[in-house]
């Protein structure tokens, strides 16, 4: 596949120590797109020497608010598909041949399944999605997209979703869905999400604001 039809979107906060890796990688590909979301250390500069294309937040605006300009980035390029992937080396960016491949032939969406789950609030709304949608594992980070799919919903989030509501507009709106398994690696810094109990206020508040939203939807 032509590259210049694949964005990357890569979200970064203080992500130099590993950012470089995962594009190197990314651009045999597609075109990565580093969003540099305030960072206060160098991923910007990292980013750029390594040939990605390089979105930055003046502040920390979050992880959706991040993968909001990297697809907007994405549309600006003209690419036909995004994949998201994240910046802190736990995901294989070797899969994303796989991911771009399933894309090409027939599939609108695909969701990777992690191995494991680490938090409680994840495994509950993992449950909600495969009962309601067939989704494994919604709050995966390795996802990749039809931009047709972005242009029909109007944006990436708009409720702080932790990367869900794309995913979960295109399954209730009837686009084809693949989902293949992957294997994680440890990571060494704090996860985006913060501590356990906070991060599990966030998950927990993601699901229940889509209930919402399918209401709001109909």
């Amino acid at each position: 596949m032509d590259r210049s039809r694949v964005g990357i979107v890569i979200p970064a906060f203080n992500e130099e120590s590993s950012i470089g890796e995962v594009i190197k990688i990314c651009l045999d590909f597609g075109i990565p797109i580093v969003v540099d979301d305030g960072s206060s250390d160098n991923t910007a500069e990292v980013a750029r020497s390594e040939g990605a294309e390089v979105v930055s937040h003046e502040v920390n605006a979050g992880y959706d608010a991040a993968l909001n300009s990297g697809f907007i980035k994405a549309d600006e390029l003209k690419c036909e598909f995004v994949v998201t992937i994240d910046a802190d080396g736990q995901h294989n960016p070797e899969i994303l041949g796989k991911i771009i491949s399933l894309l090409e032939k027939h599939a609108d969406i695909v969701i990777c399944i992690r191995d494991s789950q680490q938090r409680f609030a994840e495994y509950c709304f993992a449950l909600l999605t495969k009962a309601l949608y067939g989704i494994s594992d919604p709050l995966c980070g390795l996802k990749g997209y039809r931009i047709s799919i972005y242009k029909a919903l109007g944006h990436f989030d708009s409720y702080n979703s932790i990367g869900t509501e794309l995913a979960l507009f295109s399954v209730r709106s009837g686009y084809k869905l693949q989902q293949i398994p992957i294997v994680v690696q440890e990571r060494n810094d704090l996860p985006r999400f913060g501590r356990k109990l906070y991060a599990n206020y966030k998950i927990f508040r993601a699901m229940l604001l889509s209930c919402v939203k399918v209401r709001t939807d109909k």
